[in-house]
């Protein structure tokens, strides 16, 4: 369906950033995040987004790459139906070191990490929504993809997914996305791999 980042369009567009066929770079702005509400009571929506449509059956991917060196330095993959409806998903730099990390928002924000893989600073993620459903997994060669995440996720008549960046504590941390595709929803079982 969906292969490159043409029909995209920005929240919170960065200052810089490049497309072409091969892919997107950005860097990021000040002080830029998506959270909502829990533990710590604030409401932010400044966080890079470029969205692309999607209808209610999707998988989507991406290969990410970035140094990610300040807390809670992150990048990865967004699927969002408004400003309290979303889910972002891919590394995050906490505690003094980087995890696999997803945040889903409904009403308020959760967050979970993980750390399934060796190299987080180029990787990819899958994500797959489909009856109400998310499957969030994260690969190192897009041959074995190990579950991340499964999770509800309201239902709508369209979505919009693409890549994410924010970084809370400073400007400046520049990520590169690319193999970037939305297509049919992948429906195997929830233990296969592949």
């Amino acid at each position: 369906m969906t292969s490159t980042f043409d029909n995209g369009t920005w929240l919170n567009e960065p200052k810089h950033w490049t497309s072409d066929a091969s892919g997107l770079t950005l860097t990021t702005d000040e002080k830029t995040d998506f959270w909502q509400e829990t533990y710590y009571d604030f409401k932010r929506d400044s966080g890079h987004f470029l969205g692309l449509p999607a209808n209610d059956r999707f998988t989507a991917t991406i290969r990410v790459q970035g140094e990610f060196r300040t807390l809670y330095d992150q990048a990865g993959l967004m699927v969002r139906i408004d400003e309290t409806r979303w889910v972002k998903t891919g590394v995050e730099f906490t505690d003094g070191e980087l995890f696999l990390s997803t945040v889903i928002t409904d009403g308020k924000s959760d967050w979970s990490v993980s750390q399934p893989l060796q190299n987080h600073e180029d990787f990819y993620l899958r994500l797959t929504l489909a009856n109400g459903s998310m499957r969030i997994q994260c690969s190192q060669n897009k041959t074995r993809w190990p579950l991340l995440r499964l999770a509800p996720f309201p239902l709508a008549p369209t979505y919009l997914v693409g890549p994410t960046a924010c970084t809370p504590e400073r400007s400046g941390l520049t990520v590169r996305f690319s193999e970037f595709f939305i297509g049919p929803a992948i429906t195997t079982d929830l233990h296969d791999l592949s």
